[in-house]
């Protein structure tokens, strides 16, 4: 049987093993995945309601939509004006159509189309700056009444819009 003196070297080797191991496995976790560079600030402006049909409502949600998963997805603090990082936009198409005809030829489905067109500014590397548009919809029951769900799409939409803005400006896409 080993003696104090003699497990104090295998004690030792094992701590050292163990550390080396320990060091050598490192992970490293990003806060969102999301390429924010020295970016501590942001900026979110009201997005206009450009489009002919859409409601000051539906821009609100979006900016809402925008503004929450930035402040989520990212460290930045959100500044009233001024961001190291600015986002702007418009609502540029707000359009309700009939999808899933039936036999009737009336249709099952209404589908809201959602188009905004963003600004990305980032005040810190301005190769990074972009302009784009892009579209999402949500369907819904023909016999309800847009304005009746309107404020459901438009958040269901405004998420969906919020992920791919975020996509394109933050997650380099």
């Amino acid at each position: 049987m080993p003696t104090t003196g003699q497990r104090r070297p295998r004690l030792h080797a094992i701590l050292l093993i163990m550390f080396a191991v320990l060091h050598g496995c490192t992970v490293n976790y990003g806060f969102s995945g999301g390429d924010v560079g020295n970016a501590k600030t942001m900026s979110v402006d009201l997005i206009e309601a450009r489009a002919p049909l859409a409601t000051p409502l539906s821009a609100q949600v979006l900016t809402e939509s925008v503004r929450d998963l930035l402040l989520a997805q990212t460290p930045l603090k959100l500044k009233q004006n001024d961001g190291d990082v600015q986002y702007s936009g418009a609502l540029v198409g707000y359009d309700v159509q009939p999808v899933s005809i039936q036999a009737n030829e009336t249709a099952a489905l209404n589908r809201l189309t959602m188009t905004v067109q963003v600004t990305y500014l980032n005040t810190l590397d301005a190769k990074k700056n972009k302009e784009f548009t892009i579209s999402r919809f949500a369907d819904y029951d023909s016999a309800q009444d847009i304005t009746s769900v309107e404020e459901r799409l438009a958040r269901d939409i405004g998420k969906q819009l919020a992920q791919d803005i975020f996509d394109r400006t933050l997650g380099d896409w």
